[in-house]
């Protein structure tokens, strides 16, 4: 009886657990780079709080501003009528235009915001609208707009991404761009993916985002068609992210691909996702549809003569570009009358008001760059951490089954033993298992004085006396790790 009760005690302890970490995270994305958004279409303000920066990074608004300015409201004809110019704060986490380590939280004040335009609609919800199902899943609702269930609510993506960017761009060099590759029956061209665009050509050409003149004119003249006629569009976005190294992304239920269609789906009015091929590629061959490997510019790296893979094979990246598309619906919110019920299912007619976007995909195409940059952010910073912990072993190209018996390894022991690395290893070894001893300083700051015993005692030393090093000298050993 007392082993049941111990086990049900567990049990109800990790279902605690869980349960806290399901809640903890429902606005939460990310492992590392984490970003956390608040806030609803038609309250004071939204915003998000990031943990996981980098420290010592430079970051002041003026970084973050150029993409909340791109996703903004109210920018042009095509896009809704509300007014709000989202001017970014930072509250915390950067001092003195540096990051500190610590969370990060970012602030945009709501100036713009007209609940009352949704007192009509508090009884009846929206055909294929959250309404609906927000209802039933909180048993409350927000009455006025559409609560966290509106595009408002990317604001604090877009924050967070222009943040995780500036550092992927520092660090990397990657590039993200994306643009409007289809509204209605119009495409731009395909080629287009392999064009090395930036994000001046996506805009420079109109306001619609698409980098094809002939193709924006068409699209214009039909979201200003649809937008007169209180009806609304949905369309394409195409995103392709450049620079990404080799060896991103984890191999089975955390594979690049499904870290991007996670992002991309949690965009509000996305309804597909494709990378590479995509569905195209059901239609080929496998000795049509396979990337050919071709000898790569540095020593020892590989490209493809194709893309079919969109950049990414078995969930990990290979170096290519990342070329993705995402289907976006047309906005639910459409002032046509509609035939529906009401939540007491009683027949009416519902004649939306207040001011939505005819076409949501000229403003989505930041919102779809900034969580691409989520995406990378986490999955570099998991690579980074896992090279780091590895990197005091050689590299080995394919472990045969006699090589993996230990003790009869010589190859790769012969290789340890010239590697510089071998003695921190050992040293950092005897710190792990000294557990009473402890660095005393930080050795990142030149000239501070350090127990010696706390990365191992070293041959003749006395363990019990305080050996003093400079950390000068630890600070370069453990820089080769």
């Amino acid at each position: 009886c007392q082993l049941l009760e111990l086990v049900h005690c567990i049990s109800l302890c990790f279902v605690e657990r869980s349960l806290s970490d399901y809640f903890a995270t429902m606005s939460t994305f990310g492992r590392i780079y984490r970003t956390t958004t608040f806030g609803e279409s038609h309250c004071k303000g939204v915003g998000v709080v990031i943990d996981g920066c980098p420290p010592r990074m430079s970051l002041k608004e003026a970084d973050i501003q150029p993409q909340l300015t791109r996703r903004r409201p109210g920018q042009s004809k095509l896009t809704t009528q509300r007014k709000e110019a989202d001017i970014v704060t930072i509250q915390s986490g950067v001092e003195y235009g540096r990051t500190l380590g610590t969370p990060i939280s970012l602030f945009v004040h709501n100036k713009d915001h007209k609940p009352g335009d949704y007192t009509g609609m508090k009884d009846v919800p929206r055909p294929s609208h959250a309404d609906y199902t927000y209802q039933k899943k909180y048993g409350i609702r927000a009455a006025s707009g559409g609560g966290r269930a509106s595009a408002r609510e990317t604001v604090g993506r877009v924050a967070s991404g222009a943040i995780a960017e500036k550092w992927l761009r520092e660090y990397f060099g990657i590039s993200i761009v994306a643009w409007v590759s289809a509204v209605g029956p119009f495409k731009a061209p395909q080629s287009l993916e392999t064009a090395n665009l930036t994000r001046s050509m996506v805009d420079e050409i109109d306001d619609v985002r698409c980098p094809h003149t002939e193709t924006a004119n068409s699209i214009r003249k039909l979201i200003e068609k649809t937008r007169d006629s209180n009806d609304s569009l949905g369309g394409v976005v195409t995103l392709v992210c450049r620079g990404v190294p080799a060896g991103f992304g984890e191999p089975v239920f955390d594979k690049l691909e499904a870290m991007f269609a996670h992002a991309m789906l949690s965009i509000p009015a996305t309804k597909g996702f494709e990378i590479g091929s995509g569905f195209g590629g059901t239609v080929l061959r496998g000795s049509s549809h396979n990337d050919p490997f071709v000898a790569g510019d540095v020593p020892k790296t590989l490209n493809t003569a194709t893309n079919n893979s969109g950049g990414i094979q078995g969930g990990i990246s290979n170096g290519q570009p990342i070329v993705i598309r995402i289907a976006f619906k047309p906005a639910a919110t459409i002032s046509l009358p509609q035939h529906t019920v009401d939540f007491d299912g009683h027949e009416t007619i519902l004649e939306a008001k207040g001011r939505h976007d005819p076409c949501v995909l000229p403003r989505a195409v930041p919102i779809v760059e900034s969580m691409a940059a989520l995406v990378l952010m986490d999955a570099a910073l998991m690579q980074l951490q896992r090279k780091a912990s590895a990197n005091i072993y050689p590299i080995v190209g394919q472990v045969r089954p006699e090589e993996a018996t230990p003790g009869i390894n010589q190859r790769i022991d012969e290789e340890s033993k010239q590697s510089d690395r071998s003695p921190l290893l050992k040293s950092v070894h005897t710190s792990a298992v000294r557990s009473d001893d402890s660095i005393t300083a930080a050795v990142d700051e030149p000239k501070t004085l350090l127990s010696s015993t706390s990365i191992g005692p070293t041959s003749g030393s006395n363990p019990t006396e305080s050996n003093l090093v400079d950390a000068e000298e630890v600070s370069l050993k453990f820089s080769k790790i």
